[in-house]
């Protein structure tokens, strides 16, 4: 046992809940995925009309670029069904993709450049507008590039059930959301310390196409003719690369106290700074970005996991959590598998639940700005050396004491082994993912960057070419297995009142943009934007 009473804790908590554990934790997953021309090239059209509308089709819409396709599924009891539903959306998909199809991995394929990568279209209404001048905004400021870049979103919580046994346990008689909201910044906190577990076992971005850097310096080397990368890389989607910003470096969001978090986030997005200034909101009467300040809105903050809240329609993020508290956690460091025809699969899902459970279980200190710094710095190494013999990380809950990262691993990994035996989480499927997971931690190639950079190597491939040829299998298996007719009826019906409830939206419309920009700055930000 390594910090705290984590295991007598899960043992009590699973004595005392009224239904097995297993029954008791609920995800969903959103996947992303870029939209190719049958020759490999990023897709120029437009999103396909068959997938209703991507303003408000629950399943399927875009996330930065409108060739980067959104899957989201409802909230499932069991690994398994939520597999079965991303697999659904999948077929379904592909029924309408014509000859297109969808990359499988999380650094993009070859790309035009940046001004031929298109932002995401959502409409003629005022919230369609302001999630199209966000995404021109990250354009402006990071570089459309980094707006191709997929990975997997895991949403995850516990039910009723498991807080009424963990309160018991806890003895805990006051207000259960306040409860359930402290235990949920203690997960999110802990993940922060061991995140890089999860980046180290399932990091599936070790290389990239030659064509997403451009001139642009870096620090990668030559793999093969086309292809960059680091030989002992995880993850180039979680490092400099992907989704961070030197402007946000600059943010010190509290994980401590939830009031603090969302007015962290709050005063991000009043804060301008010159170098947003200097790109202005407008120019000829052509919106640039939302505003100038550190954070466009909430959503802009990069971070490998947020705690969540559904939102109410026109309600922020931040206003959402501060009106009911953490509802889910958001994990966001989980590349897409390039081997696995939905990027995930039953194996993972069940150790990234029996991870997110030891960082709910075990005890939680509050952090300060040097263990900040501590989390980013242990990140940083895994992403770009950890494979790397005798690799070593920090642990702040050591005295900051140096330890090598497959002690640690294995440590960690026993952890959550004993932890699922108390929760009763040991059948044949949790004990597989389980000791996966420690063959990784013992031989770094068994891990998905290693096979990916060798499966180039040897084949004396290059990355387009290999993820290349992936995609067009998965696009097979997919063809090949078309929904049942009940199923389609369904995904069509529901994309055909998504564009109903769009032209609904739009014909409901009595307000010009600009005075809508204004209005929702002001009244959810106490913010005057010109």
């Amino acid at each position: 046992m390594l910090y705290s009473n984590s295991i007598d804790r899960a043992k009590r908590v699973a004595e005392l809940a009224a239904k097995p554990i297993a029954t008791c934790l609920k995800r969903g997953i959103e996947k992303e995925g870029l939209r190719l021309e049958a020759s490999g090239l990023l897709s120029q059209k437009p999103h396909p009309r068959d997938l209703g509308s991507t303003l408000t089709n629950s399943f399927i819409t875009t996330d930065y670029s409108e060739a980067l396709l959104e899957f989201i599924t409802p909230v499932h009891d069991t690994p398994q069904s939520v597999l079965n539903s991303l697999d659904e959306i999948h077929r379904f998909s592909y029924e309408h993709l014509g000859d297109e199809l969808l990359w499988t991995a999380s650094m993009p394929c070859i790309l035009p450049g940046d001004a031929n990568i298109p932002i995401a279209r959502y409409g003629k209404s005022n919230i369609g507008k302001l999630k199209e001048v966000y995404r021109e905004g990250l354009g402006h400021r990071y570089g459309r590039l980094m707006q191709t870049i997929a990975g997997i979103h895991y949403n995850f919580s516990v039910d009723h059930t498991f807080w009424q046994a963990f309160m018991q346990e806890e003895g805990y008689h006051g207000d259960q959301q306040a409860f359930i909201s402290d235990k949920y910044l203690g997960l999110v906190r802990n993940f922060r310390r061991y995140s890089w577990l999860l980046i180290y076992l399932f990091g599936a971005s070790p290389a990239v196409c030659k064509s997403f850097l451009g001139d642009r310096p870096h620090h990668l080397e030559t793999i093969v003719e086309g292809t960059l990368g680091v030989p002992f890389g995880t993850s180039l989607r979680m490092g400099n690369l992907g989704y961070q910003s030197s402007t946000q470096e600059s943010l010190a969001i509290c994980y401590n106290d939830l009031n603090r978090y969302c007015q962290n986030l709050q005063d991000a997005i009043r804060q301008s700074v010159p170098e947003y200034e200097a790109i202005g909101t407008q120019s000829n009467g052509e919106f640039k970005q939302l505003n100038t300040s550190i954070l466009q809105i909430e959503n802009e903050y990069y971070s490998t996991v947020r705690p969540k809240r559904t939102t109410k329609s026109g309600e922020t993020p931040s206003a959402a959590l501060m009106r009911g508290g953490i509802e889910y956690i958001e994990v966001r460091c989980i590349d897409i598998n390039p081997y696995l025809p939905l990027g995930i699969d039953n194996e993972q899902i069940h150790f990234i639940d029996l991870f997110l459970l030891y960082c709910l279980l075990n005890d939680s200190p509050q952090c300060d700005a040097k263990e900040y710094g501590c989390f980013s710095q242990n990140r940083s190494i895994v992403v770009n050396e950890g494979r790397k013999p005798g690799i070593k990380l920090v642990d702040s809950l050591r005295d900051y004491k140096e330890i090598s990262l497959h002690d640690w691993a294995m440590e960690m990994i026993h952890e959550i082994a004993d932890i699922a035996d108390q929760l009763g989480l040991n059948n044949d499927i949790y004990r597989r993912s389980i000791a996966a997971q420690k063959s990784k931690a013992v031989d770094p190639e068994c891990t998905p960057s290693a096979r990916i950079l060798s499966d180039i190597v040897k084949h004396n491939s290059s990355y387009f070419k290999f993820a290349m040829d992936l995609a067009i299998a998965h696009a097979d298996d997919f063809k090949s297995r078309p929904l049942s007719s009940e199923r389609k009826t369904f995904f069509e019906e529901h994309a055909k009142q998504s564009l109903e409830d769009q032209v609904v939206l739009e014909a409901n419309q009595n307000e010009s943009f600009e005075s809508f920009w204004k209005r929702y700055f002001k009244e959810n930000y106490n913010l005057t934007v010109e």
